[in-house]
C-alpha cells in the first residue's frame, strides 16, 4: 500500500502489526545458498539432535530479513530506510515457527545532516506463534518534512 506521510504526520507511540508467515525448510535452504552460511545449526539435522534446541534453526539474518519484509507492505514514498540499530536475536526460530511483527514508533528527531528531513525510529519486534519475542531492533527512517 502506498501512503504518503511527512515527518510531521508520525505519532510517537503508534503501532502497527503484520500478518504471520511460517518459516519453511525451503526458506532456510535458499538462505544458506544465497548467503553461503552452511553452519550446522541450520543445515545438519543429525548434529542438531545433540544440541540445546534439538533441531535446526533459521539463520538470524533470515529471521531479520523475513521480519523486515513482513513490514514492507506499508510503503511511504516520502521516506527511506536510514539503517537499523540495536539488532538482537532474542530466541531461536525453528522450521515451522510462524512469525508476526509489531512496529511501534519510538522516537522522532531532527536529522543532523539534512534539515529538510527528520529521523523516525521504529521499534520492530518479531514474535513467534507462542507470543515470544524472537527478534528486536530499531528501524531508522529518513522522512521528508512538509514544505512550509
Amino acid at each position: 500500500m502506498i501512503r504518503s506521510q511527512c515527518f510531521e504526520d508520525y505519532q510517537v507511540g503508534s503501532t502497527r502489526e503484520t500478518l504471520g508467515r511460517t518459516m519453511t525448510e525451503t526458506d532456510v535452504v535458499l538462505h544458506a545458498g544465497q548467503s553461503g552460511d552452511f553452519y550446522p545449526h541450520h543445515m545438519d539435522a543429525e548434529w542438531c539432535k545433540g544440541q540445546e534446541f534439538g533441531q535446526r534453526m533459521a539463520h538470524g539474518t533470515l529471521v531479520f530479513t523475513m521480519a523486515v519484509g513482513l513490514t514492507a507492505g506499508d510503503v511511504n514514498p516520502e521516506a527511506f530506510t536510514y539503517g537499523y540499530d540495536r539488532l538482537r536475536f532474542v530466541k531461536p526460530v525453528l522450521i515451522g515457527d510462524t512469525l508476526r511483527v509489531r512496529v511501534t514508533l519510538k522516537e522522532k528527531r531532527e536529522s543532523p545532516k539534512r534539515p529538510d528531513y527528520g529521523i523516525v525510529v521504529e521499534l520492530l519486534e518479531a514474535f513467534n506463534q507462542h507470543g515470544a519475542v524472537v527478534l528486536a531492533c530499531e528501524h531508522l527512517l529518513m522522512v521528508k518534512k512538509r514544505k512550509v
